[in-house]
């Protein structure tokens, strides 16, 4: 392994199917390459992830760089976590949800200057049912929300592409019955949808919880229990805010680990891929990887 920020060997690995992944990277190559950066052009083979590239030429790389949005580094997250291989993020996606996190600049050429300057830090991962998350896992509403935005939507119309499906579904959806375990206790809810988050924000931009980072130590759960869509129309400037927990319909708090039970099985959506089931069972994985992102905050 290469100590010196110079001489760095990277895997270089974005994904095409990115709403800007198609879009000319010869800049953002130029910026990383000028800062002593050795580029090694990777990507998925056949069936293959982005996990499995990691894995498989981890000796060659000193650090990992994924242009993508979140579902590309959530197909990352098991190779990164294993290897111990840093991340630079280009974001790429639709929404980056966890580039704006950890407050990695939207423009990709600042973010690959990031990558030559910065240095890298440890960030939680969340799990559900052994699949990692940088964002947040959802059952209900947005699991149906991720199963109707198709890709091409996403690449066409962006975030409007999100508004437009939400609006539909919304009209439509009832609510569903799920335990919760956590903490030693067991309760049963009533709900439109539950997401735990690992980061604060997902979906283009909603926030989890108003002080939640990726570095925090804790999940934050919440459950929306509104009996009619109007009540969520209301509530929807506290969940862009993240202080929609002092609802009264609305169960919010933090832990580290919980389970999901529900009376049929249902998807879970994590980082805008249905990649579960329920009974799902949510861990936090601490300090599981480090990224390259500006310092934290003190305080």
């Amino acid at each position: 392994m290469v100590d010196s920020q110079q001489g760095r060997r990277a895997l270089f690995i974005v994904n095409p199917n990115a709403r800007n992944g198609g879009k000319g990277t010869d800049a953002i190559r130029k910026v990383l390459e000028t800062g002593g950066i050795h580029l090694i052009e990777a990507n998925p083979q056949g069936d293959e992830k982005i996990a499995d590239v990691i894995l498989r030429r981890q000796e060659e790389c000193d650090l990992v760089i994924v242009g993508g949005g979140d579902g590309s580094l959530n197909a990352a997250a098991r190779g990164l976590m294993e290897t111990g291989r840093p991340l630079g993020v280009l974001p790429l996606g639709t929404a980056n949800d966890f580039a704006r996190t950890v407050e990695i600049p939207a423009d990709p050429l600042k973010a690959a200057e990031l990558i030559v300057t910065g240095q890298p830090r440890p960030m939680d991962l969340g799990e559900v049912n052994g699949q990692l998350y940088f964002n947040v896992a959802s059952i209900g509403f947005s699991a149906d929300l991720a199963a109707e935005l198709s890709e091409k939507a996403k690449k066409t119309f962006g975030k409007l592409g999100y508004g437009i499906v939400a609006a539909r579904l919304l009209a439509r959806s009832q609510l569903f019955t799920a335990y919760l375990d956590h903490d030693g206790t067991t309760e049963k809810l009533k709900t439109l949808q539950v997401s735990v988050g690992n980061g604060k924000y997902y979906g283009g931009g909603m926030s989890v919880e108003q002080t939640a980072t990726a570095d925090d130590g804790k999940l934050d759960f919440y459950s929306l229990e509104v009996d009619h869509w109007w009540r969520l129309l209301k509530l929807l400037p506290s969940l862009r805010k993240g202080t929609h927990g002092q609802w009264d319909d609305v169960r919010a708090f933090g832990t580290t680990e919980l389970v999901i039970r529900t009376n049929r099985p249902r998807p879970v959506n994590t980082d805008g891929e249905l990649t579960t089931w329920t009974p799902a069972h949510f861990k936090l994985r601490r300090h599981a990887i480090e990224v390259y992102a500006p310092p934290a905050k003190s305080g």
